[in-house]
């Protein structure tokens, strides 16, 4: 593993692009990665500020965090960890009685993930993509 982060806090926007703008310009955070659908919508960004990122998207956007986390009647943020062995952690978690919410799955950017929610219906995503390490 990398000396990069291996927690990532995980929010949505009603107006992801004006979190954007608030959180760059106001409080200093570095854009990095910022995704859109054809329609401007803000599918994914990264932000940093010091060693961390935060990753955020719009909320509503039907993408694949906004769902599940409307699915698991979450609420607007979560926390993604980075993970060596998806499947061993899934493991471990499923055999403490974790509700899983997402069973481990291969993701289209090269991630595999899953998700689960803690006691109070918290989303922890689980999984082997590391924000910023993209080309």
């Amino acid at each position: 593993m990398t000396d990069a982060p291996t927690l990532y806090p995980t929010l949505l926007y009603r107006d992801a692009k004006a979190a954007i703008t608030l959180l760059t310009e106001a409080f200093g955070f570095m854009r990095g990665a910022v995704y859109e659908s054809e329609g401007g919508v803000v599918e994914h960004a990264e932000l940093s500020y010091g060693n961390g990122t935060v990753m955020l998207g719009s909320k509503g956007r039907g993408g694949l965090f906004d769902s599940t986390m409307s699915d698991a009647g979450a609420g607007p943020a979560g926390v993604y960890v980075v993970v060596e062995d998806v499947d061993a952690h899934h493991r471990h978690a499923a055999e403490h009685g974790v509700e899983i919410v997402m069973p481990p799955t291969d993701q289209d950017y090269g991630s595999r993930d899953y998700m689960a929610k803690d006691t109070e219906g918290n989303v922890w995503s689980f999984g082997t993509y590391v924000p910023g390490a993209h080309g």
